[in-house]
């Protein structure tokens, strides 16, 4: 099992690079209940690192799934408007918002999708506001995970929960690097190589994105002006943070009318505790315009209907089969490590700093310039050690970004 000073330094990391609390700042901290041992240290890093205030929100998956089997409709979505000006209070406090992710990703496999899509739309138009201080990076905020015993024993099911738990740390703790003598300098060290990454792509200015693969024939076009991004983000107020841990990934935005073709997943997608896996989409003029999943197809039908926007992708990712997480072997059901293993897509709203002044534009102004918009936001895999990427430069030439799932192009800088 983890020794408590390796706890200590991934709280310590998470704070830093991830959130990168400043001295004054309020820390909004979402947790697993399971998770409570490490949730406190959290808080008491926080508050030796001078925060204000730490409040936590409690998660817990027993309770979750006891109002799911139980509570009727209008409960489920029926969001409070007291947890709804919780939110919105700490976001214009300038609060960070640190998330820890860990639910068990069976959850909800015997809930109706039906009650469970209702309850996820109605919680995205309760908390439109808050998502506009993310998304747009008004605010810092990260996303991390620490074993749980369900999910542990989803990864290794033949482990019983302890050995479970155990070896989930050990997996967590090599890929975000807090196995390392200085995690810190460790992070600094992978920020930078992939801010240089983003710098080589964002010089090439592709016009389009060419895939193909075993199940997979897509076609993206990316709009004027977009903009790669990876690693850290920048607040409004100059904090540079990291908003996932682990990050492998330098994403852009597709445009929303610019989709065409097919494409597989190669990852099981963990959809608010349910599983959708082997699933087709095919595409055109930007929309879904057809669907398979051999698991959860009823549950991704209702992901597509949450609005017009949940039809058309508003990320695009690329990630080296290579990575970390990949070469861990292992799939984690939890979108936050299994994307970084993978390059994927996300169905849903883009985010606004993913184009030039997107930040400042109007919701009509990011429509122009094809940008999506939607209540949703819903990675999933699509890569391998099997999928080439092309991409179309102004003048149609053609060239090769990535082969045989890893990069093409030499994107060190050296």
């Amino acid at each position: 099992m983890i020794d408590q000073q390796t706890k200590e330094k991934y709280a310590e990391l998470a704070l830093k690079k991830g959130v990168n609390l400043q001295e004054g700042q309020a820390l909004m901290l979402n947790a697993p209940i399971e998770g409570a041992d490490f949730t406190k240290i959290v808080v008491r890093k926080a508050y030796e690192m001078g925060a204000k205030d730490v409040h936590v929100n409690w998660v817990d998956d027993e309770l979750t799934l006891l109002k799911y089997e139980n509570a009727p409709e209008e409960v489920l979505t029926n969001v409070p408007e007291w947890r709804v000006k919780l939110h919105d209070f700490y976001a214009e406090d300038g609060a960070a918002v640190l998330s820890i992710r860990s639910t068990n990703p069976d959850l909800l496999k015997d809930i109706d999708p039906g009650r469970i899509a209702k309850a996820n739309k109605a919680n995205s138009e309760a908390m439109v506001n808050f998502r506009k201080y993310t998304m747009n990076d008004k605010i810092t905020w990260s996303i991390i995970s620490i074993p749980t015993g369900d999910w542990a024993q989803k990864i290794f099911p033949d482990e019983s929960k302890e050995e479970a738990i155990s070896k989930l740390w050990d997996a967590i703790v090599k890929i975000v690097r807090v196995d390392q003598d200085d995690p810190v300098k460790a992070w600094d060290d992978h920020n930078a190589t992939l801010e240089t990454a983003r710098a080589i792509l964002n010089e090439k200015k592709y016009k389009r994105l060419i895939l193909t693969a075993p199940g997979t024939e897509l076609e993206v076009d990316l709009p004027d002006g977009h903009i790669w991004k990876g690693g850290t983000a920048e607040s409004e107020k100059g904090i540079v943070f990291n908003p996932n841990m682990p990050t492998e990934e330098v994403f852009t935005m597709p445009h929303k009318y610019g989709v065409n073709g097919h494409v597989s997943s190669t990852k099981p997608l963990n959809y608010g505790g349910s599983l959708i896996d082997n699933f087709t989409l095919t595409f055109k003029d930007g929309q879904v315009v057809d669907f398979k999943a051999e698991q959860g197809e009823a549950t991704l039908k209702h992901l597509l209907d949450t609005d017009e926007g949940a039809k058309r992708l508003g990320e695009f990712a690329l990630v080296p089969h290579e990575s970390p997480v990949s070469q861990s072997g292992l799939i984690f059901y939890n979108t936050l490590f299994d994307e970084n293993a993978s390059c994927h897509i996300a169905l849903g709203k883009a985010y606004p700093t993913n184009i030039e002044g997107g930040s400042a534009m109007s919701d009509e102004e990011l429509d122009k310039h094809g940008v999506n918009d939607s209540l949703t936001h819903v990675d999933f895999m699509i890569g391998s050690e099997k999928l080439d990427i092309d991409g179309m430069k102004a003048d149609g030439t053609t060239e090769a970004v990535f082969r045989k799932g890893t990069w093409a192009i030499d994107v060190t800088g050296k």
